[in-house]
């Protein structure tokens, strides 16, 4: 039901999901950073791999560089202006594909570790620890620097990447509040319990600053909730 859901969501915005049991889905797509793909408002993250966080530094020589906005950066030159496609693999806490992403036969994931942006997930697949090992024995990119590991850095900058969130690799879970009565928005007068109802009410995803949104329902924090679909419990 839920990759249905994100399916529908995709073709309603124009994205091309083609029939078959893997989800195979196809588009234009905009660098958020340097894993993480939006393909018309659906979140896509790269599967196997982790890269440097978007405001994550990396230091040599008493010289810091901007590694995680480079990383974004060398991201959105792969795919500025042509058709990605992406076989998913996994759905994420939010409802987020998780996938394999390609530009032709160039695979994304294996690109970005290659070019040393990012690390290689082993837990995950094997399919990159090859060529995170050729990039470590050319230091290429963040291995010829020191930088800290994109877990660890959340870890320590918690409040950059959404309270509440415990995010394990690429793969993330919420802690949630016990349930308890809540109160509707006043300044708005539009309240809604969950996403469910939400996106029932035609109303999701939900941009911060509009009518019902509630930064309980926006998981990564990124000033949009309910997008395009998270899990339903």
């Amino acid at each position: 039901m839920r990759s249905a859901l994100i399916a529908a969501t995709l073709l309603a915005s124009g994205v091309m999901a083609l029939p078959s049991h893997a989800q195979v889905y196809s588009g234009s797509v905009v660098a958020v950073d340097g894993d993480t793909l939006d393909m018309t408002g659906a979140r896509i993250r790269l599967f196997g791999i982790d890269a440097v966080e978007k405001a994550q530094t990396c230091a040599r020589g008493g010289v810091n560089w901007a590694c995680g906005a480079d990383a974004g950066q060398a991201l959105s030159r792969l795919v500025s202006g042509r058709a990605v496609l992406c076989t998913q693999q996994d759905t994420d806490d939010y409802g987020r594909v998780v996938a394999i992403c390609r530009v032709g036969d160039v695979d994304l994931g294996e690109t970005m570790v290659r070019m040393g942006y990012a690390i290689a997930l082993s837990h995950f697949t094997q399919a990159y620890v090859n060529t995170e090992a050729g990039a470590r024995a050319r230091k290429a990119g963040i291995w010829g620097w020191t930088f800290d590991k994109p877990a660890d850095y959340r870890a320590a900058h918690p409040r950059d990447h959404a309270p509440a969130v415990h995010r394990r690799d690429n793969v993330q879970s919420v802690s949630r509040p016990a349930p308890g009565p809540r109160a509707a928005t006043p300044s708005s007068g539009v309240y809604f319990r969950n996403c469910r109802e939400a996106w029932a009410a035609g109303r999701a995803p939900l941009h911060i600053g509009q009518p019902g949104y509630r930064r309980e329902m926006d998981g990564d924090g990124d000033g949009v909730a309910c997008e395009p679909i998270r899990r339903r419990r």
